[in-house]
């Protein structure tokens, strides 16, 4: 580890997790820790006519737990995980709302299809009825900057940087990205920063006509694997420099040592193993570590064989023929498009806190052209000091971000 002359430290004192495998951080830990698997038929949208139809869907949230000052029906799905996981976050980090608002803060949600529910359904009402009936509450819902910006709203910010970022599945490590930038540079105090996504007809049908959508699970560098199963939900971390956070006595979940992100525009949906590549060298640089110094890798590992080939071997340019441990909670908690990276990086911090690898489920056989260590099936105890979680988008979107244990102790 390595720190710059006049840059603060940055660390993570809270998170806020929704997903198919838990609503809460302590849940999502139990079940990366499990292995549980939150595939289900998909009830979100009508699937008559697909022969095959799981996903990865949310049950039992319930947001009206966690959004109290907005009307929760005048948000979109999307939304709401957003503010609820944002909620969580400032909860977990022991920060009422009212010290949130004391500091300047930057919120930064990524996402892959904003409110395209909602625009799913707003499409088919203006085809039913005609364009002089059109819900207004659901035609509102449909702007994607109100994930961002309905956190804001529900906090009450006011002294606050807003965006909302559509690199698609690298979406979540951006958002992270930038305020660890905010928060290093001193331009933010505090930042809520993360990704998500809810379950669209829109998406599900994109991957289903392109023959990538799994008939059962998803099994991410398996020899016999069949694509992804589409997922949805919400990871928000809240950051903030390490002086701060000291200064308060707060709880410190880990540290964020730096990022990369690399654009290489190689092809709409194919991905580029130089693009990847380059994006881990850039992640490791800003971070001050090599290679040799992290202990596992939390893949982007869709379970495509475009996917886990390249990125395997993007893992053996960087770091040789002897990687380090590479996993995939894809498996488990399905493709969550833009919330998938930043669900990653809460598994990440979740694993340096718990000393644990989280396991690739569904594993049978290890393709040969992978060729990974993916710790399959069962969770694997681990002294961990530094870990890496990539994420690789359309367009080559690319973002990596490396976090560190803190030692609390």
């Amino acid at each position: 580890m390595s720190s710059v002359v006049g840059r603060q430290r940055v660390v993570v004192t809270g998170l806020g997790v929704i997903t198919s495998i838990g609503v809460d951080v302590d849940a999502f830990r139990a079940g990366i820790h499990s292995g549980r698997s939150g595939v289900r038929p998909i009830t979100a949208f009508d699937t008559s006519g697909f022969a095959h139809a799981n996903g990865c869907e949310v049950v039992g949230f319930e947001p009206q737990r966690w959004i109290r000052r907005l009307a929760v029906d005048e948000l979109g799905r999307a939304s709401q995980f957003a503010v609820a996981a944002a909620a969580m976050a400032a909860r977990d980090a022991g920060l009422s709302h009212d010290a949130i608002r004391a500091r300047r803060a930057l919120v930064a949600v990524g996402t892959t299809d904003g409110e395209s529910r909602d625009l799913d359904q707003l499409v088919q009402l203006q085809l039913d009825r005609g364009t002089e009936d059109v819900d207004p509450v659901l035609a509102q819902r449909v702007d994607p900057g109100r994930l961002s910006t309905s956190i804001v709203r529900e906090l009450g910010l006011s002294d606050v940087e807003v965006l909302t970022i559509p690199t698609a599945c690298a979406a979540g490590n951006y958002a992270v990205g930038y305020g660890f930038d905010a928060i290093r540079g001193g331009d933010a105090d505090v930042a809520l920063c993360g990704g998500a996504d809810a379950l669209c007809r829109k998406t599900f049908s994109g991957f289903y006509r392109i023959g990538t959508i799994a008939p059962e699970v998803c099994q991410p560098f398996d020899r016999d694997r069949k694509g992804i199963l589409t997922g949805e939900g919400a990871g928000i971390v809240l950051m903030e420099s390490l002086d701060a956070a000291l200064d308060r006595g707060a709880r410190i979940h880990a540290e964020v040592l730096g990022y990369g992100l690399a654009c290489d525009a190689y092809h709409a949906v194919a991905p580029l193993q130089d693009g990847i590549a380059r994006c881990m060298r850039l992640a490791h640089r800003d971070a001050g570590v090599t290679p040799a110094d992290i202990d596992f890798i939390s893949a982007h590992g869709t379970g495509t064989k475009a996917n886990d080939v390249t990125e395997s071997s993007a893992i053996r340019e960087v770091f040789g023929d002897r990687p380090p441990p590479t996993i995939s909670i894809k498996a488990m908690i399905g493709h969550a498009m833009g919330a998938a990276s930043a669900l990653g990086a809460a598994a990440c911090v979740l694993a340096l806190t718990g000393g644990f690898i989280p396991p690739t489920i569904n594993h049978v056989n290890t393709d040969p052209e992978c060729g990974l260590d993916c710790v399959p099936n069962q969770a694997r105890p681990a002294e961990l000091r530094i870990v890496q979680n990539n994420a690789l988008a359309f367009g080559g979107n690319n973002a990596v971000l490396v976090l560190g244990r803190y030692p609390n102790d």
